[in-house]
């Protein structure tokens, strides 16, 4: 089960061309950990809420994956009370790890105080995003050198199918700056909490997701406070892992927002009975 995509972007501050040498050279060096695909993905059709902090519903959602061969199409889509919409749908191949194909992620509505149209294709190595200012959308793109761990539409595989015994798993993620960049994802488990089931309690693995910028524009972000917030993600325990819940923002210095699984309320008399 996958659910919760993330949209990143950072400041745009220009630095010298040494300085984006050495920053791209740094990334270059970055080793790829792609995704263990020890849990493969088959067809589903999952509900979900997403709340506020005060646990107010703000928007519902649907995850619908569908599998043919070793191909996954995954789409979580959120649609919200105000009438934003969040929707990426994510193509990836599941093999002995897991590699993303395709994806686009859209954002737009009253909730999102700057629209996301964002279109990755790995294999032409091509990104394609739309881009507004002063009331002016351009469609622009980009050809990549893209990382084979790209974890895009795919961020809660890489909680579910965390190596057994690791510290640490790093996977690369493309954030949107306001170009395309690549950033490191660091996943590292952070202890555990008691959920319960029907009154039954079970354990949840809690992991924590930092966002790595990396070169000077990762060292002087805390400073100007532009750092991502961290995301939180609970997987069950058990023979097969699933995230029951995220936590974190969807858009920058966007509000903290819980994604949570929802199962349907018979409204009455509509059995029949």
């Amino acid at each position: 089960m996958r659910f919760i995509g993330c949209k990143l972007r950072f400041f745009s501050r220009r630095v010298p061309a040494a300085t984006a040498l050495a920053f791209f050279l740094l990334l270059t060096g970055m080793r790829a950990q792609p995704i263990p695909a020890t849990y493969k993905q088959g067809s589903l059709h999952g509900f979900l809420l997403l709340k506020s902090q005060d646990g107010k519903v703000i928007a519902v959602g649907d995850q619908i994956d569908t599998v043919r061969g070793d191909e996954v199409r995954s789409e979580l889509v959120f649609r919200f009370r105000d009438g934003s919409i969040d929707d990426e749908v994510a193509y990836f191949r599941q093999g002995g790890v897991f590699k993303l194909l395709r994806d686009r992620h859209v954002q737009k509505g009253p909730s999102f105080p700057q629209p996301l149209d964002l279109s990755i294709d790995t294999a032409k190595g091509e990104v394609t995003w739309r881009e507004t200012k002063n009331g002016k959308t351009d469609t622009k793109s980009k050809h990549m050198d893209l990382p084979a761990d790209l974890v895009n539409g795919m961020v809660a595989l890489a909680a579910e199918n965390f190596p057994a015994g690791a510290s640490e798993l790093k996977v690369s993620y493309l954030a949107v700056d306001p170009n395309p960049r690549i950033v490191q994802f660091s996943f590292k488990r952070d202890g555990e909490d008691r959920v319960e089931v029907g009154g039954v309690a079970r354990q949840a693995a809690r992991f924590d997701v930092h966002i790595e910028i990396g070169g000077v524009a990762g060292a002087v972000a805390p400073v100007l406070g532009k750092q991502p917030a961290d995301l939180t993600i609970w997987t069950t325990e058990g023979t097969v892992p699933v995230v029951v819940r995220t936590e974190g923002a969807l858009y920058p210095k966007g509000p903290i927002w819980n994604a949570e699984f929802a199962s349907p309320v018979w409204a009455e008399n509509s059995t029949g009975k």
